[in-house]
């Protein structure tokens, strides 16, 4: 830094700006289709449960880290570059982990008019069908253990009398089972009547007695059918037990091979929001602008807003595979690593001070102990941690349910839009709205409107259901976030406040959200996607009614008014010189001041 620098802070907050717009639409492409992805390449809930598990955990506890290192080498400029740059190649990554099976992509590539041309099953291949399964509601099934189709016994054989070929037979028992290890229930039910064909129509009522007759009357036709039967049975089972194999091989390594693109990625990304964050503020800190500071987060929701609506609709119009093998799910990584060289070229201009004298690095231990002697803080942290665990379930399978019930890709861009767009709408009542709610009633606003959002996501009923609800998340998500953040700020010790709401935000409701993906993956696969939601929504009004049962009997904040003891100080002129010592902040002043002259 030279001896004279020119601080230009318009010129600042304008590449801010921009940088914080192409950051959000940078996250927008990837971020909320990310799980999507992982199922289409056959990836059942608690696999993909387990990785974004791991990439909040990396995200939690890696970033401050990074921020930390960067701060005392001074190399906050190379880290910014570094991750944008490493991003964008960590990112394509993703798109060279094979997909487990390509039926599990046309299922999931919202009617493609490629489907009924290339996933029709080869002729004199009978691939029984479910019709009882076929009308049940997607929300009723686990999202992770579906039952297989009826009629997969190892013995059916074709109307003509003869049996399927060893390929034929492998290539059904694969299908069968990956809707199995899969998960996808909504797969094997909502598959286009025309990728089928049925054995026979049946009875009515059951059609599992009529494959049953179908496989019990075609045996006997043929000479030696016992003899026939065993050694059918016998090859079915080796097949099947080959097919099993390669199947847990194949899910073992799609599983290992997106867990380590996933943590590679998140370790090369975390560190920039936090470190540009952090540049930012200590670059207007110097010139006392900071109260610009606080209006640049809408400029990213923006940007989100946008990067959503726009990679979804690009994806949308699209073929299920882009080459051979390829999904078009990898559009979304490629149109990630195309902005973050953008973002790579705004932040050339960032504005980021060099500081010539090293902070204390004990501000993240003395904000921890803070928490630890503070029960309203503890109150809070916990509320935290419960709506990181609660967020995640949404982040992770809501774009699940709604594709279950038949919504695309565009839709689901629009449904974040939304969100967005209502909570910068709401920003502006901000001030308002803290002001007649107090800060815990915003707070109880916030939870009690989170649990009925989560309660509304458990009855979907159509591909568009979910639009209207979403306006909701202004209050549960933003107005929320508003009254932690001032009610952290006012129960931080002077110095404090930024290492401690970084805390919050950042290991709080990173490890919240971590185990609550954890934890919801194995939920849904045991029961079903509405179920989890509905768990999510009792825990968080069971929260709410104890967070305001016990708000009265905490410790009351100790609010110091500085005018009335100014005015006490100079009113009172017949105070003797020891009653003036007794006032603690003379007397602080004075011990700095001798402090400052020894």
């Amino acid at each position: 830094m030279s001896a004279n620098p020119q601080w230009d802070v318009s010129r600042a907050l304008g590449v801010a700006r921009l940088f914080h717009l192409v950051c959000g639409v940078r996250d927008a492409c990837v971020a909320p289709f990310l799980t999507l992805y992982l199922r289409q390449l056959g990836l059942a809930a608690p696999w993909v449960g387990i990785l974004m598990g791991a990439k909040h955990l990396v995200a939690a506890f890696w970033a401050p880290f990074c921020a930390f290192l960067a701060k005392s080498h001074q190399k906050r400029r190379a880290l910014l570059a570094g991750s944008l740059l490493g991003s964008a190649v960590a990112s394509l990554l993703m798109a060279l982990v094979p997909p487990l099976d390509r039926e599990l992509v046309y299922r999931f590539c919202n009617g493609s008019g490629s489907t009924t041309a290339t996933a029709v099953p080869p002729p004199g291949v009978a691939l029984p069908v479910n019709a009882t399964a076929a009308q049940e509601p997607a929300s009723n099934h686990p999202a992770g253990a579906p039952s297989l189709p009826a009629g997969s016994s190892p013995g059916i054989l074709e109307a003509s009398g003869s049996r399927n070929g060893p390929g034929e037979s492998d290539q059904e028992t694969s299908s069968d089972l990956h809707g199995y290890l899969v998960g996808s229930v909504d797969g094997v039910r909502t598959t286009s009547p025309g990728l089928l064909h049925p054995v026979t129509s049946g009875p009515k009522g059951n059609p599992r007695e009529g494959t049953s007759e179908v496989a019990n009357t075609a045996l006997p036709l043929l000479p030696g059918s016992t003899a026939l039967a065993r050694l059918a049975n016998s090859s079915a089972a080796k097949g099947k037990a080959q097919v099993l194999e390669l199947s847990l091989e194949g899910l073992r390594w799609t599983f290992i091979l997106s867990l380590a693109s996933v943590v590679f990625w998140e370790l090369l990304t975390a560190p920039l929001e936090q470190v540009a964050d952090d540049s930012l503020y200590e670059y207007l800190d110097f010139v006392d602008a900071t109260d610009r500071y606080g209006s640049l987060w809408i400029w990213r929701l923006l940007g989100m807003s946008a990067g959503a609506c726009g990679i979804a609709a690009l994806v949308g119009q699209l073929d299920c595979f882009l080459m051979t093998s390829t999904p078009r799910g990898v559009v979304h990584f490629y149109g990630y690593s195309l902005v973050s060289v953008l973002a790579l070229l705004v932040s050339i201009a960032f504005p980021v001070p060099i500081c010539r004298q090293r902070e204390h690095s004990d501000k993240s231990v003395k904000a921890l102990s803070l928490v630890g002697s503070n029960p309203r803080l503890v109150v809070l942290a916990f509320t935290v941690f419960l709506l990181g665990a609660v967020t995640s379930t949404v982040q992770n399978f809501l774009f699940w349910h709604m594709s279950d019930h038949g919504s695309s890709e565009l839709v689901m861009g629009f449904s974040v839009a939304l969100s967005l767009l209502g909570e910068i709408l709401l920003h502006p009542l901000k001030s308002a709205l803290l002001r007649k709610l107090s800060r815990v009633g915003t707070v109880g606003l916030g939870l009690g409107c989170l649990a009925g959002q989560l309660l509304y996501y458990s009855f979907l009923w159509s591909w568009w259901s979910v639009l209207p609800v979403q306006l909701l998340s202004a209050v549960s998500y933003g107005a929320l976030w508003w009254a932690l953040g001032a009610s952290i700020e006012a129960l931080a010790t002077p110095g404090t406040e930024r290492p401690l709401s970084a805390m919050f935000r950042g290991h709080f409701y990173g490890s919240g959200c971590s185990l609550g993906s954890f934890v919801a993956g194995f939920v849904a696969m045991r029961f079903s996607l509405a179920v989890l939601y509905q768990a999510c929504c009792a825990a968080l009004l069971l929260w709410l009614a104890l967070f305001l049962s016990i708000q009265p009997r905490l410790p009351q904040e100790r609010k110091i008014n500085y005018s009335k003891l100014l005015a006490m100080e100079a009113s009172d002129s017949s105070d003797s010189e020891q009653g003036t010592e007794r006032d603690w902040l003379v007397k602080a002043m004075r011990e700095e001041h001798s402090d400052w002259k020894g």
